[in-house]
């Protein structure tokens, strides 16, 4: 169908859509840990307005609830915590290099294709007004666990996994307009606990060994494992 035939709200969800993925790559691209933050402040922002235009092209009501608690938890909550975090341990100005940055917004490029390919049966047999949306949920997640496997950094991982969480729920709200409203409390809850748990584990691993560099830490598990060795040998 083409983009000139749809509805004015159904092209604002397609251009919303749009700016949800531009997020993702915006959070790929980021090497400042703050700024990757904001970029993730951002995604919820524009994934709770997505979720109300929905609800006005579906004429679902309980999703104007779903995007208020949305825009709440993923564009003003959670941002705040994890900027809280990143305060406290005086982390605000760590710079994280990427290895490869041009490699890694290449392979984001063909995720992008392999999503509307693997969406375009789907999109084909949908008779919903936003199927065409679809794949690009699917491609926020896919950037999500991208960014969790090249990022090196604790909290940058966080995020990522947070970024994953948005391409879930959006896909939830374009595919079937909605879940039912005891399940999103449910993870929106779920979502906030295991943000204050990475806090206090932050706190924890910085006041050991001082970094939340994740192949520090590999490193470290990998010494301790064979000092016990030794000890055992010996």
């Amino acid at each position: 169908m083409n983009f000139a035939q749809f509805t004015l709200q159904e092209q604002g969800v397609v251009i919303l859509a749009a700016l949800v993925l531009f997020t993702s790559f915006s959070l790929l691209a980021q090497t400042r840990i703050i700024a990757c933050i904001h970029a993730f402040a951002w995604q919820g922002a524009l994934v709770a307005a997505a979720t109300a235009m929905v609800a006005l092209v579906a004429g679902q009501h309980h999703l104007y609830i779903s995007a208020l608690i949305t825009f709440a938890l993923k564009a003003v909550l959670i941002p705040w915590v994890l900027h809280r975090i990143v305060v406290k341990l005086q982390i605000t100005r760590e710079v994280e290099t990427v290895v490869n940055p041009s490699l890694v917004l290449l392979a984001a490029a063909a995720l992008v294709a392999f999503s509307y390919y693997v969406a375009l049966p789907v999109e084909k047999l949908s008779t919903l007004a936003t199927r065409n949306t679809i794949a690009i949920s699917m491609a926020v997640v896919l950037l999500g666990m991208l960014m969790m496997v090249t990022r090196r950094q604790a909290i940058t991982q966080v995020v990522g996994f947070m970024s994953i969480e948005n391409g879930l729920f959006f896909a939830a709200v374009v595919s079937t307009h909605g879940m039912p409203m005891v399940v999103e409390l449910g993870v929106a809850f779920d979502l906030l606990v295991a943000t204050v748990i990475f806090g206090v584990f932050f706190f924890q691993i910085r006041q050991s060994i001082d970094s939340l560099d994740v192949d520090r830490l590999s490193r470290l598990a990998e010494s301790t494992e064979e000092e016990e060795q030794q000890d055992n040998h010996g």
